[in-house]
């Protein structure tokens, strides 16, 4: 049931009960139609010999909001955990030369090859870490550690040479 009439068919009848369905999940309207709309786009894009249903349609549009609700609570776990809620960051507070260069050798000397990549590819290039995921063949979660484990191993460093 891919053909496009029917796909088309389908979206007038179940488009607002989906749509309905993301708003009351993620409370946000535009995240809401985006994933409801990507649903209707892969079912364009994919050649899906099922029978497409309402309650199939309804699931899918659940389980992409419950992996965008997880998504945004990892990244924020990890903002908190490693760049928000560390007591002795201080925005106002940035390094001088000389902490710079100590920190470039720290992560020579002391950081794994996965982790000095991870942070060249973060920070040197500005990639996000689902691009970084990508590049290097591992999950976000093994990122999020090798990044974690890099920052706190700096920090425990400079905070033992003052």
């Amino acid at each position: 049931m891919t053909d496009k009439k029917d796909i088309e068919r389908l979206f007038k009848a179940h488009y607002a009960q989906m749509y309905r369905l993301a708003v009351s999940l993620l409370h946000d309207g535009d995240f809401a139609r985006d994933i409801v709309h990507d649903v209707f786009a892969r079912l364009l894009d994919g050649s899906n010999d099922i029978l497409i249903s309402g309650g199939y349609l309804l699931k899918a549009v659940r389980n992409r909001c419950l992996n965008h609700i997880r998504d945004c609570e990892i990244h924020q776990r990890i903002a908190n955990r490693y760049f928000i809620e560390d007591e002795e960051y201080d925005a106002e507070e940035w390094p001088d030369s000389e902490t710079i260069a100590r920190i470039y050798k720290l992560i020579a000397s002391e950081i794994s090859a996965q982790g000095r990549r991870v942070m060249e590819l973060r920070f040197n290039e500005g990639k996000p870490f689902g691009e970084i995921s990508g590049i290097m063949g591992i999950s976000e979660s093994a990122i999020y550690r090798h990044l974690g484990q890099a920052l706190k191993t700096i920090r425990k460093k400079l905070n033992e040479n003052g």
